[in-house]
């Protein structure tokens, strides 16, 4: 059963506007404080689930980091870094793209192989998103 727009807004009371602003009010507010990662400053890459390698992310770097499938090459450019190549066959970690928040992870499960960016203070990483 449908109601007509009259017939809703003949429940609605003035003080459910100012439910509704401000339960929207706290989201907003909410994912802008919660959901912000941060300036990164390293990047770490990890095989195994060993750290082989933590890049500052101030000067460009491109190392290969050896996993079950082959070679995962990493790329690190001032503020960014990223999966470059990657012998998965779905390529999920490649299609991340460019990665600039601390907090933020590639992987590349099937190689075993995975890029995190860290920062100065410890945020909430991607998975908890």
């Amino acid at each position: 059963m449908k109601l007509a727009w009259h017939e809703w807004r003949a429940g609605f009371r003035p003080g459910d506007a100012l439910v509704v602003a401000g339960g929207l009010l706290v989201c907003v507010v909410s994912a802008l404080s919660l959901w912000q990662g941060g300036v990164a400053r390293w990047a770490e890459v990890r095989a195994g689930g060993k750290v082989v390698a933590r890049l500052s992310l101030n000067q460009p770097a491109d190392i290969a980091v050896d996993g079950p499938l082959g070679p995962t090459r990493v790329q690190v450019e001032p503020g960014r870094a990223r999966v470059f190549s990657d012998p998965g066959p779905r390529q999920y970690c490649v299609l991340q793209g460019w990665l600039t928040r601390a907090g933020a992870v590639a992987i590349c499960a099937p190689n075993e192989v995975s890029l995190r960016l860290l920062g100065d203070s410890p945020a909430y990483d991607t998975l908890n998103y």
